[in-house]
């Protein structure tokens, strides 16, 4: 098992991005939630991993805290949920949003996430309920993610790309990004802000 790597980052794609460890490229797939901690291309960084292995490919996946690669791990034992899936409901919420959402039962929340439907919804929600302790203890909160879309040369069309990569349809982005439209900031800032106002406890 790979813990964690450490290297210089040379590919920040969302959701995927490459770590040049020692001049090997450790092609890795993570969460918003960790984009908006990474540094700017060319700068060292470290991530804590999972690896998963299928039949077909080992796909390593990376967090910037102990916390989201917890609930990422404890994600993987609810029946049904893969790494895709549980890899959208940490770019959708922040740890602490999602022990909310358990406390509170908030299926209509949950389901905002694109590759979640209602009864994973339910089923997530039952089954994580006895691990919220757990969560809890873990749960610092980096907040949910938000973006705004246009060109694809701009901070707008780059967030609107990313978010789309996610899982949501075109039109849904274009619709979640419009009210930050000409707001200014990163990309990262703009899925912050798009996601922190689509996924939210009723």
């Amino acid at each position: 098992m790979i813990g964690f790597v450490r290297g210089k980052l040379v590919v920040k794609a969302p959701p995927h991005l490459t770590v040049d460890v020692g001049g090997v490229g450790y092609d890795i797939e993570a969460p918003m939630s960790t984009f908006y901690t990474l540094p700017a291309i060319g700068n060292d960084v470290r991530l804590l991993t999972h690896l998963v292995v299928r039949e077909d490919a080992h796909i390593l996946y990376g967090f910037g805290t102990q916390e989201e690669r917890a609930l990422f791990r404890n994600l993987l034992k609810v029946s049904q949920i893969g790494p895709k899936i549980a890899l959208s409901i940490l770019s959708g919420v922040s740890v602490e949003g999602f022990a909310t959402l358990v406390k509170l039962q908030d299926t209509a929340a949950l389901t905002r996430i694109p590759g979640v439907g209602r009864k994973t919804a339910e089923r997530v929600l039952l089954e994580m309920k006895d691990r919220l302790d757990a969560l809890e203890q873990a749960a610092q909160g980096m907040n949910i993610s938000g973006a705004v879309p246009m060109t694809p040369s701009s901070t707008e069309g780059e967030a609107w790309t990313a978010l789309v990569a996610l899982g949501y349809k075109p039109a849904e982005v274009t619709a979640m990004l419009k009210p930050f439209a000409g707001s200014g900031g990163s990309t990262e800032e703009l899925i912050r802000r798009a996601l922190q106002a689509t996924v939210r406890p009723q």
